[in-house]
């Protein structure tokens, strides 16, 4: 959903056969049932990234399916508060297997795949918050650095071996599990234009934009890219101070 399935699409749109592996066995088929109908190459595999022989299964059975690996995405993720004191370690635990445990997984054995088939592009998404921090967030903060450390440390190890790896690091995405958050506010409506003033674009993302950007650091048109983190956020991290300090006037030619 959301992001994956935006990617999905896109890259099958550019010619890519796409395996689709996702722990929703319904959701994932679907997909990839949508893909197949619109005349792409897709299939289905029912993975849980948190699992080592889950994924270990998976990526063998879409290398199977197709002959080999070119691109390897990894985006599964899920969003869970607390502040340090008030995280329990299974939920911890939680937020850590399915995106640092998942990536590690994913890339772990899709990599052999990507030699044998002479190299490829790795993109990790991972957040704004890979690089930042918002309140009550700490498993989720603490695993999207991890994913950018993750990605800098395939792109030294394997620069050589013609293997890529970049992060595309979201900013506010019209994702549903945005829409999940928004709803655990009470508030959702006006959380979700808390996030969109949150952005110096004045809205927040759609998934068909940060699929664009992973199409790209996919393509040989990043081929001289690798390490790289690319802010997909509609400048949400530019501000000092944040979007509120820059509406008061603060630090404009008209408070001279």
């Amino acid at each position: 959903m959301g992001i994956g399935a935006a990617t999905a699409e896109k890259l099958c749109e550019l010619g890519a056969s796409v395996a689709i592996l996702d722990r929703d066995a319904e959701a994932a088929r679907a997909t990839a049932d949508t893909l197949l109908k619109a005349g792409h190459k897709a299939s289905a595999f029912v993975c849980d990234v948190s699992s080592e022989a889950s994924v270990r299964d998976a990526v063998a059975a879409a290398v199977q399916r197709y002959g080999g690996l070119h691109v390897l995405v990894s985006n599964a993720g899920i969003q869970r508060y607390g502040d340090i004191a008030h995280t329990s370690s299974e939920t911890w635990d939680e937020t850590f297997d399915v995106h640092v445990k998942g990536c590690f997984y994913a890339t772990r054995f899709g990599i052999p795949a990507m030699l044998a088939s002479g190299g490829g592009a790795i993109v990790i998404v991972g957040s704004v918050q890979s690089f930042t921090a918002i309140v009550n967030s700490a498993a989720y903060v603490a695993a999207k650095h991890a994913l950018l450390g993750i990605t800098r440390s395939i792109a030294l190890d394997y620069a050589r071996q013609n293997i890529r790896a970049n992060c595309v690091c979201p900013g506010s995405i019209d994702t549903p599990m945005l829409r999940w958050s928004a709803n655990l506010s009470g508030s959702p409506d006006e959380l979700i234009e808390t996030c969109r003033r949150m952005h110096p674009v004045g809205r927040i993302g759609t998934p068909l934009e940060v699929a664009h950007a992973i199409a790209f650091l996919a393509s040989d048109w990043a081929s001289f890219i690798t390490g790289a983190a690319l802010m997909v956020d509609g400048g949400l991290l530019l501000p000092s101070g944040g979007m509120g300090l820059q509406a008061s006037g603060i630090g404009t030619t008209g408070g001279r």
